[in-house]
């Protein structure tokens, strides 16, 4: 299997949104804007489905999404520092693959400044 690959030019925002995305389905795949459209907001309603129910969401390498149920804890008013208590709550949690990890990793090794070699004093 080929795996396509995708570029991204110059985001306009500091943030990947899901309207970009639907426009790089349009442009580099050729779905017209409506599938595009519709297929990233069916992809992102099935994760959040199924998050919803329970059920952990693992994207081969990309990283694995879970709920994790938080126990209830006591907290504090800031402004007038009366004791409040916190219920238990559910929260997604998401942890990157190794592989998304190294592929991080590894940017920021490239974008790393080249070591200067310099002194103080008069030579």
């Amino acid at each position: 299997m080929n795996a396509m690959e995708f570029t991204l030019e110059a985001l306009e925002t500091p943030a990947l949104t899901k309207a970009h995305l639907a426009d790089l389905l349009f442009e580099q795949i050729g779905l017209n804007k409506r599938e595009s459209k519709d297929m990233v907001e069916a992809f992102f309603d099935l994760i959040a489905a199924s998050l919803i129910e329970g059920t952990d969401v693992k994207i081969s390498g990309f990283g694995n999404f879970q709920i994790r149920v938080k126990a209830p804890r006591p907290g504090r008013n800031p402004r007038t520092g009366e004791a409040i208590p916190i219920g238990e709550r559910r929260v997604a949690t998401f942890h990157a693959s190794a592989k998304l990890k190294e592929q991080i990793h590894g940017s920021i090794a490239e974008e790393a400044p080249q070591e200067v070699e310099w002194s103080l004093g008069a030579e």
